[in-house]
């Protein structure tokens, strides 16, 4: 029976050697290219390769799909592509009743439900599965093999392609032309070509097998999204769409984009994505650790470069006092800063909110610099672009945070034309000031201090760590001057307020609840606000991405409504933070701290009580 629907999650999930993030991908991309909205979320372990067959070595991806309204991976899946036992089991809560069941067969052996810690030979049974799921038995792995048969390939390597088997039969059951697909394989084993045929050849049987022996079990049919803006699509990561912002903001100020930083999960992407562009012109070092990574951008940005640095949590602890001598120095900076689960190593491929508060204001002395915040895979280009903008023309740092969740997670993203993206106009000094020009000297309407690169002839002056006079530019211990000089800094970025948007409500025009976050949690807090109006229940959503300086309508919108509620993945930075800058401001707060997306299903029900 083939069944249209507005919108399907699936689930694939298998060992790290598995293949299950690149057929995960294919599948997204695929619906992309066809004109579905998506939305994934790879979820993966943090050990390199866990034991083969462990609960510990489980790696799924995620992905919703829909002809409308996709704003979050979905919590529960209509479709399970369990590779082994450990799968299944680790995936036994995260699959509806009725949902299809696709598993290996080959790979439920006796000591392969061992390694999962069944107690019984009937794993279905065991966990509760067998009377409300469909079950769809495939021998993957001996088809694969048969598939191969004639390839000229080993054992291990032939069964390296069971994933594209298994993707085929997916491609079958979401009716899914599977010729893009081959396209997208063409494109990543090109330089290999016994690989890519082997994939392309259990593609296309995995496809026929479902095809030509009609299982019996619910296909699907999505239709088209139709709400989409003319022009051309693709699927982007987080954290690929944030180094495509970059690029464009340098291209749109007219500077060279410098990166200086240290690997480190999950933000080392972003450096391995621009460093593929020295096409145009990116130059990245990769500095030998976290301090060196900063100071290399700041000495870029004394040059005059669009300065970058890129770091997860405890890469932002160690950054600190860089970051604060860009502070006092009145440098463009900008610091991408994407969230994982902590403190310490804590968990480096999952995700949480949890450096919000070390953000605005982890650094000594009076340090205020602007903070904003992506909230989706496709807007992290937007807010890096804004990152930017706002560093070069403010000549201030700026944070973008962005999470785990955002940087691997994908979403449909429409390709921008440079000439339709915002003005970026960097700071530059006066002609009139050469030869008397000092690092204190500023526009005493705006406050933001006139900016010459290192080495511009008849501009020479001396900035540094140590306070300066705020009418010479010399070193100063006078307290007055000190007084002085924190305010102008403060007083520069609390101006940022006036060039930023007015802060702007979802949902309900008249509502008695407003939910609350920031960042990452947009699309399950707008899914959220969607489920509750359906239910009758009158709901606005304010989703932060300015957090510091705020919006300068926030405290008139949040004094608005009855109930305000701040949703967050940490224990209530963000609703701490929002107490301290508004008076008489009643907040409820919902908190997960379980290194995962926030359930749509949780929210709702927490509001209707």
């Amino acid at each position: 029976m083939t069944t249209a629907t507005e919108r399907v999650v699936v689930r694939f999930s298998g060992d790290s050697g598995d293949g299950m993030q690149l057929t995960g991908s294919l599948f997204s991309n695929l619906s992309a290219i066809l004109g579905n909205e998506i939305s994934t979320f790879p979820d993966f372990p943090a050990e390199i390769r866990a034991p083969q067959g462990t609960l510990g070595g489980v790696s799924g991806f995620q992905v919703q799909l829909g002809s409308s309204g996709i704003h979050t991976p979905g919590e529960k899946a209509d479709v399970l592509v369990a590779m082994n036992p450990a799968a299944l089991k680790v995936n036994k809560g995260n699959i509806r009743e009725d949902s299809v069941v696709i598993v290996d067969t080959d790979s439920f052996g006796a000591k392969d439900l061992e390694k999962a810690q069944f107690k019984t030979d009937n794993p279905f049974v065991e966990l509760g599965l067998s009377e409300r799921v469909q079950i769809v038995p495939v021998a993957l792995t001996t088809l694969t093999k048969e598939s191969l048969r004639d390839s000229g390939l080993d054992n291990k390597a032939a069964l390296r392609s069971k994933n594209m088997f298994a993707l085929g039969l997916v491609c079958w059951l979401f009716n899914r032309d599977i010729e893009k697909a081959i396209h997208f394989l063409e494109n990543k084993f090109k330089k290999k070509p016994a690989l890519l045929e082997a994939n392309i050849k259990c593609l296309t049987d995995g496809y026929h097998y479902g095809q030509n022996l009609a299982l019996n079990i619910h296909t699907f049919i999505i239709d088209k999204s139709t709400e989409l803006p003319h022009g051309r699509y693709t699927s982007i990561s987080g954290n690929k769409a944030t180094a495509w912002g970059l690029i464009a903001a340098a291209e749109k100020a007219g500077k060279q984009l410098f990166l200086g930083s240290y690997p480190i999960t999950p933000a080392t992407d972003i450096m391995q994505e621009l460093a593929l562009r020295k096409d145009v012109g990116v130059m990245t070092v990769q500095a030998e650790d976290e301090i060196s990574g900063i100071c290399l951008a700041i000495g870029a940005s004394f040059a005059g470069d669009l300065a970058v640095t890129s770091t997860s949590g405890p890469g932002l602890s160690l950054k600190s006092e860089a970051l604060g001598l860009a502070v006092m120095a009145e440098l463009p900076l900008v610091l991408i800063d994407v969230q994982r689960g902590g403190p310490s190593t804590g968990l480096p491929t999952k995700t949480e909110q949890t450096d919000l508060l070390q953000a605005v204001y982890g650094r000594n002395g009076e340090s205020p610099l602007v903070v904003i915040a992506a909230s989706s895979p496709s807007n992290c280009f937007s807010y890096a672009y804004e990152a930017a903008r706002i560093a070069l023309e403010n000549m201030t740092p700026v944070i973008l945070l962005s999470d785990t969740y955002l940087a691997n997670g994908t979403s449909l993203w429409r390709l921008p034309h440079i000439s339709d993206l915002p003005q970026i106009e960097p700071q530059s000094v006066p002609e009139e000031l050469r030869g008397r020009y000092n690092a204190s000297l500023r526009n005493e309407e705006s406050m933001i201090r006139y900016f010459a690169p290192a080495g511009k002839e008849g501009f020479a002056h001396r900035n540094m760590g140590l306070e300066r006079d705020a009418a010479t530019g010399s070193i100063s211990t006078n307290p007055q001057n000190h007084a002085k000089m924190i305010a102008v800094r403060a007083q520069k970025v609390r101006q940022v307020a006036n060039k930023i948007p007015l802060l702007e409500t979802y949902g309900a025009l008249e509502a008695e609840v407003l939910l609350v976050g920031f960042g990452s949690t947009e699309g399950h807090l707008k899914a959220a606000t969607d489920e509750l109006n359906r239910r009758g229940k009158h709901t606005a959503l304010a989703q932060f991405n300015y957090i510091y300086p705020l919006p300068r309508n926030t405290e008139e919108v949040l004094k608005r409504y009855r109930r305000v509620v701040v949703c967050e993945l940490n224990n209530g930075q963000f609703a701490t933070y929002l107490r301290g800058q508004i008076e008489g401001l009643h907040i409820e707060s919902i908190t997960s701290l379980e290194a995962q997306p926030l359930r749509v299903s949780e929210i709702v029900e927490y509001i209707l009580k």
